[in-house]
C-alpha cells in the first residue's frame, strides 16, 4: 500500500522507546513514566486487584479473535453499598490497536482512585458513592500486535479479523514488512531525477515538493514492504479491516456506507462480549471512551441524521465538557459529527442511546505539544490545517523538537536498503512510537490530567435525597404527605433522552404501608397554589426523573394511621427508603 505523503521525516540516533525500560515486576502503586504492553497491562490489573481486595474486583469480560483475555476492574466500597445500587461510572480505552496510552489513562485514574482512597477526602467519598467499571483495552489483539511487531503509529488499529482487502483469495497476505529489523514501518524514497521531491536545502531529513521545471531528487515508494504474494503490488492487504469503533449496533451501516463496519454489528467476539458486560450493568450513567489523536472530548450523536439530544441533555454535556477543556489544556469540546465527522455503528452512541449513559470520547495527546520555540514565539502553524498534512516550518519544529528534547527517539534517519524489486533505496522517517503517542516523559500530565477530567465528571453523578416535608392531618385518618427528590449534581437521575425514547424505566417513588391506602397523588406543580398534577390509576406508584441541580415534588392524600413507607427506586441514581409514622 503506497502512501504518499507531502512531507517525510526522518532522524538519526533512533532507539526505540520500547527497549529503554527493561522488563520488571508491576508494582503498586503503578509507575506511568512509561507504556505498559498488553501482558504488563493485565498484571496491573492484577496488582491493582491484590493490593485492594476490600474496594476491587476482576471480572473476565471475555476473549478477543486471538483467543486473549479482556479484563475490567471494578472499584466499589461494598460497605456503602451495592454497585449495582450506585450511579455507575464506565471507563475504557484502546478499542483501536495503535492508541495504547487511552490505556494508561484508564489504568492511572483507577490507580489514583485507590491509592487515595481514606487519604483524600473528595476522592474517598467518590468511591464510596459511585462504582467504576474500567476496562484498559479492548482492542487486546491490537494492543499485543502493537507492541510486538513492526508498526507505523497509525497501523493495526482494526480487529484481527482475516480480510481479503485485495480479492484474490488470500487474506491478510501482505502486510508491509520490516525490512530492516529495527521495529518500525517507515517510508522508502528512490533517487530519481525525475521525481517529484527534492532535499530541503535546510534540513536533509525534510523533503519538499519540486516546482515546475526544477529538477527532481526523489521518488516515494510508500511504507517498508515487498511484494509478498507476487501480485505486482506492495503491502496492499495487511491485517483486517474491521473497525472496532463501527461495528457497535445502534446507527450501523454496512460497509458501503460505513467503512470497516462489517457484515452485520458485533461480529467482532470481544465487542459482543463487552457489550453484554455493559448491558448487564444497568446502572452506568457516566462513560468516557479514550482514544487518540487530537486532543478533543467529542459527544454524540455520530451523525447529523440522528438530530441532537433533548435540550437539558446538551446542558448536562456542556456543563461537563466545557469543564473538561479547562482541566486539560488545550483540548477542545467538540460535537462529534459537526466538529469532526460523520461515524455510524461508534461505542458513545450505543452508549448514549441503548445504556442511557452520557457519554464523552476522549481524544488523546496534541502533537502541538512537541514544541521548540522562544518564550513568547508564536507557533508555527500548519498551512493546510489537516492532520495528514504539515506546513513545513511547523514539521522543522518538530524535529528540533525530536533533536533537543527526546535526543532523536521519535524519528529515524534515512539509511540505505537494497530492495528486491527496486533495487537501491532508502528508508527512513516517522518510528511508531511516535506522532499520536507523547513520548514518556510527558505521560504523566497526559494521564492524570485526563483522569481529573473523568473524575470532575464523577463528582457530578446524581445524589439524590428523599424527604417527607410535610405530613399534615386534614380529618381522621386522612393525612396530606408531601416528598422532595432534590439533587445537588449535575446530572439528573437518568438522561432527558433515555426518558424521551423510552430506552430504560424511570425512577419510582411508592407510598405503601400495611394499614393506609393512598388515596390520590401526583407531581406537585405549585407548591404555595397547592397544585397537584394527579395520577388516576395506582397513585401510590409515581414514575418521575429527578433533574439536576433541581428538584422535583410529590403529593398524596393517603388514609389510615401506622408506618407509611416511602420509597424511590431508580435504575441509575440508588435506592432510599423512609419511613413515616401517622399518628
Amino acid at each position: 500500500m503506497k502512501t504518499i505523503f507531502r512531507h517525510i521525516l526522518i532522524t538519526g540516533g533512533f532507539l526505540s522507546l520500547m527497549n529503554l525500560m527493561p522488563a520488571q515486576e508491576i508494582t503498586v502503586p503503578l509507575r506511568f513514566d512509561r507504556y505498559y504492553d498488553y501482558e504488563e497491562l493485565i498484571e496491573a490489573m492484577k496488582a491493582l486487584n491484590r493490593a485492594y481486595p476490600r474496594l476491587t474486583h476482576l471480572d473476565l469480560v471475555g476473549k478477543s479473535e486471538e483467543n486473549r483475555e479482556i479484563w475490567a476492574l471494578t472499584i466499589n466500597n461494598p460497605q456503602t453499598g451495592n454497585e449495582l445500587d450506585k450511579p455507575g461510572v464506565y471507563v475504557d480505552g484502546n478499542i483501536h490497536g495503535n492508541e495504547v496510552q487511552a490505556g494508561e489513562v484508564c489504568l492511572y485514574f483507577a490507580d489514583y482512585l485507590l491509592k487515595n482512597y481514606g487519604k483524600n477526602p473528595r476522592i474517598t467519598a467518590l468511591v464510596d458513592k459511585n462504582a467504576y467499571y474500567v476496562v484498559p483495552s479492548v482492542n487486546v489483539d491490537g494492543r499485543y500486535h502493537f507492541f510486538n511487531d513492526p508498526n507505523t503509529p497509525s497501523t493495526n488499529r482494526g480487529l484481527r479479523r482475516p480480510h481479503d482487502d485485495d480479492r484474490d483469495g488470500l487474506f491478510d497476505e501482505d502486510f508491509p514488512d520490516d525490512l530492516d529489523g529495527d521495529g518500525n514501518i517507515c517510508n522508502m524514497r528512490k533517487r530519481d531525477p525525475f521525481g517529484q521531491y527534492r532535499t530541503d536545502p535546510l534540513d536533509s531529513r525534510l523533503m519538499i515538493p519540486v516546482k515546475p521545471g526544477e529538477p527532481g531528487e526523489w521518488t516515494l515508494l510508500g511504507q517498508e514492504g515487498i511484494d509478498n504474494d507476487g501480485d505486482g503490488q506492495v503491502n496492499e492487504d495487511s491485517e483486517g479491516y474491521v473497525d472496532p469503533n463501527r461495528n457497535w449496533p445502534y446507527n450501523w451501516e454496512p460497509p458501503y456506507v460505513q467503512r470497516g463496519s462489517d457484515n452485520y454489528p458485533l461480529s467482532g467476539v470481544g465487542l459482543k462480549a463487552l457489550a453484554n458486560y455493559i448491558i448487564d450493568r444497568p446502572n452506568i450513567i457516566m462513560a468516557f471512551a479514550f482514544h487518540n489523536n487530537g486532543g478533543m472530548f467529542l459527544r454524540g450523536p455520530g451523525t447529523e441524521d440522528q438530530g441532537d439530544f433533548p435540550r437539558n441533555d446538551v446542558e448536562v454535556f456542556d456543563y461537563l465538557g466545557k469543564n473538561a477543556e479547562k482541566i486539560v489544556p488545550g483540548y477542545r469540546y467538540l460535537l462529534s459529527w459537526r466538529d469532526l465527522y460523520s461515524t455510524y455503528g461508534d461505542f458513545g452512541d450505543f452508549m448514549d442511546n441503548i445504556v442511557g449513559a452520557y457519554t464523552f470520547v476522549g481524544e488523546l495527546y496534541r502533537t502541538d505539544d512537541e514544541t521548540f520555540r522562544s518564550p513568547g514565539e508564536s507557533q508555527k502553524q500548519e498551512d493546510e490545517g489537516s492532520m495528514f498534512t504539515e506546513n513545513t516550518s511547523r514539521t522543522k519544529e518538530r524535529l528540533e523538537f525530536n533533536d533537543h528534547v527526546v535526543h532523536g527517539d521519535l524519528y529515524k534517519e534515512w539509511t540505505p536498503y537494497n530492495h528486491p524489486t527496486y533495487g537501491e533505496i532508502e528508508i527512513g522517517g516517522w518510528v511508531k512510537m511516535s506522532s499520536r503517542l507523547p513520548h514518556p516523559f510527558m505521560l504523566p500530565d497526559l494521564v492524570h490530567r485526563n483522569a481529573a477530567a473523568v473524575i470532575f465528571s464523577s463528582e457530578q453523578t446524581p445524589e439524590i435525597k428523599l424527604e417527607v416535608t410535610e405530613t399534615e392531618k386534614i380529618d381522621r385518618n386522612l393525612y396530606r404527605v408531601t416528598v422532595r427528590l432534590s439533587n445537588r449534581k449535575a446530572i439528573p437521575s437518568l438522561t432527558y433522552h433515555a426518558v424521551q425514547k423510552k430506552i430504560h424505566e424511570q425512577d419510582i417513588l411508592k407510598v405503601h404501608g400495611k394499614q393506609i391506602r393512598v388515596v390520590s397523588g401526583g407531581r406537585l406543580t405549585d407548591l404555595y397554589r397547592n397544585r397537584v398534577v394527579y395520577k388516576e390509576h395506582k397513585p401510590e406508584i409515581q414514575y418521575l426523573q429527578v433533574p439536576g441541580f433541581g428538584k422535583i415534588e410529590f403529593q398524596f392524600l393517603v388514609s389510615g394511621k401506622g408506618e407509611m413507607q416511602v420509597e424511590y427506586t431508580s435504575l441509575k441514581a440508588g435506592k432510599i427508603r423512609k419511613t413515616v409514622s401517622l399518628k
